[in-house]
């Protein structure tokens, strides 16, 4: 088919238009394909942020639980007196007390001098258990005294209060006119122990 130039003169101007849409679209398609690439690159970071940010999340919900438990258990044992010095004179006075409360007629007791039994490495410093050994002789009216004894020992806190062993006796004392003799002798053997945080003590 021919074209006359008058026909071509009048054809150019739609042509030349026709290119330059075409080109504009191409250009407009590879646009918006750059342009979607980026947006799924951009959703793909977005969900590993996500990703991590919900990990970061549940490391510290389990931190926390574990910081709240061990809070717990420190607390415990500091209202009980466990923690920190050995405290001599509060055993002291507790042994008083149990002797005079439960009206023990014989009780006799002696500390030995407190040894490292355990050392736990801790950050930012090591944990360290120490043991008191205490000897304990009571003249008992009956057993149940012994375990009245041990329950009031446990009770009365400033130390974990561990009993290695008790041997129990008999006197041979008879009754007298005026009371009840003690019939029965205990010997006990017990473990104080204290625990000292050397964080908390620097």
């Amino acid at each position: 088919m021919n074209f006359t130039n008058q026909e071509l003169k009048t054809l150019a101007l739609p042509l030349i238009a026709c290119l330059v849409l075409l080109g504009a679209g191409a250009g407009f398609i590879a646009w918006t394909q750059q342009a979607l690439h980026a947006s799924e690159r951009q959703l793909g970071a977005a969900r590993e942020q996500r990703a991590q940010a919900r990990e970061r999340l549940m490391r510290i919900a389990e931190e926390e639980k574990e910081v709240k438990e061990k809070l717990e258990v420190y607390l415990r044992l500091r209202d009980l007196g466990i923690l920190g010095d050995e405290r001599r004179l509060e055993w002291a006075d507790a042994m008083t007390r149990i002797r005079t409360q439960r009206e023990l007629p014989d009780l006799r007791y002696r500390v030995e001098r407190q040894r490292l039994i355990s050392s736990v490495p801790g950050n930012p410093a090591a944990v360290d258990f120490y043991a008191s050994a205490m000897r304990v002789e009571l003249a008992l009216l009956h057993e149940g005294d012994l375990v009245n004894f041990l329950a009031d020992l446990r009770d009365s806190g400033n130390a974990y209060y561990s009993v290695k062993g008790c041997t129990i006796s008999r006197t041979g004392a008879a009754p007298t006119i005026a009371g009840l003799a003690p019939r029965l002798r205990a010997e006990c053997e017990i473990d104080l122990i204290t625990i000292l945080d050397r964080a908390a003590k620097a």
